[in-house]
């Protein structure tokens, strides 16, 4: 299994419960996407296996070697005190349903209807428990609220305070922040061996803590978009045409996902150049980040138009360059 990047503290508050013998039935693993909160499950899954099983795990943290039995039968799928709960394909094989169905937490019963066959514990990591249709919550809070012995649930979720107040009552807690520039960068080179030192940079700074965010982002030309974005805050645009450049690339349909790039750089961008600032000039700098935030976060919620957005977000970039370079304000 890869390894798990930045979240020491979850780690240590996991392994503490563990090693104890104080480990909670159900932890509910939350945090922004693509941080790594179902490869934590999946690790912490493997690793309470492995315990429970033996030969003893030397190893630190969450990970169980490569060699280790437990290992080798979670990678073949075929442990049988592990469940994983996820949405399933269609039948086109194509698309995924919509949503964690309630036949398939009942399902669980099989593992629970018997003792544990190879390992001390039952593991059910779920990824992800915003994705369950309301009767399968209503199915899984019944196993939540009289859990059968030595059973562990691991469940991954985006947005926890969507969830039944009554599920997260009954889970104890973990949140994974963003990771570090470190920690993102080791994340990276460990997935990309073949990216180069620039493209490592570009996809951390762009991925802001979530590798699985800046993975995403790999061949959408970061670097470009970002030198696009210095031009406006350092050169001005006094005639528009960088902004209509600008606006008129990123709103075809196939640069959507530059698009949505742009969308979460171009806040950043003005957030970074804040940083650097003192007295009027940082509070102007402010304002536009509140600006910017604030269209960004809305852009796609509202379905605004792309090439409007991209012109307007332009612009205050733009604003952000000496005003000998610009003839005009950001909405001129």
């Amino acid at each position: 299994m890869r390894p798990l990047f930045g979240h020491e503290e979850a780690i240590a508050a996991f392994r503490d419960g563990l090693d104890n013998s104080r480990l909670h039935h159900a932890w509910l693993i939350s945090g922004p996407e693509g941080v790594g909160k179902a490869l934590f499950a999946d690790k912490a899954a493997l690793r309470v296996l492995a315990e429970g099983a033996g030969p003893a795990v030397g190893a630190p943290g969450l990970d169980v070697p490569d060699h280790h039995p437990t290992a080798k039968l979670v990678e073949a799928g075929s442990h049988p005190d592990l469940m994983r709960l996820e949405r399933l394909q269609k039948e086109t094989g194509v698309e995924l349903a919509r949503s964690i169905t309630v036949d398939q937490v009942r399902g669980l019963q099989r593992l629970f209807s018997t003792t544990a066959s190879m390992s001390a514990w039952r593991v059910v990591v779920i990824d992800s428990i915003d994705d369950l249709e309301r009767p399968a919550a209503n199915a899984l809070l019944k196993n939540l609220e009289e859990p059968p012995p030595n059973s562990l649930f691991l469940l991954v979720s985006h947005a926890p305070e969507r969830l039944l107040p009554t599920i997260r009552s009954r889970c104890r807690q973990l949140r994974l922040s963003p990771l570090s520039d470190e920690a993102m960068t080791s994340a990276l080179e460990a997935v990309l061996p073949d990216a180069d030192h620039a493209e490592i940079a570009a996809l951390r700074e762009a991925g802001q803590g979530s590798p699985g965010r800046a993975i995403g982002f790999r061949g959408l030309e970061i670097d470009v978009l970002d030198r696009a974005l210095r031009d406006l805050a350092q050169k001005g645009d006094p005639t528009n045409a960088r902004r209509v450049q600008l606006a008129q690339s990123l709103s075809l349909k196939a640069a959507q996902p530059r698009y949505e790039v742009f969308l979460q750089r171009a806040p950043s961008f003005i957030a970074e150049t804040a940083r650097q600032r003192r007295g009027p000039a940082l509070a102007q700098a402010l304002g536009l980040w509140e600006r910017a935030q604030d269209l960004a976060g809305s852009a796609a919620r509202l379905s605004l138009d792309p090439q409007s957005v991209v012109f307007e977000l332009a612009g205050m970039l733009a604003a952000l360059a000496p005003k000998e370079t610009n003839a005009k304000g950001p909405n001129g």
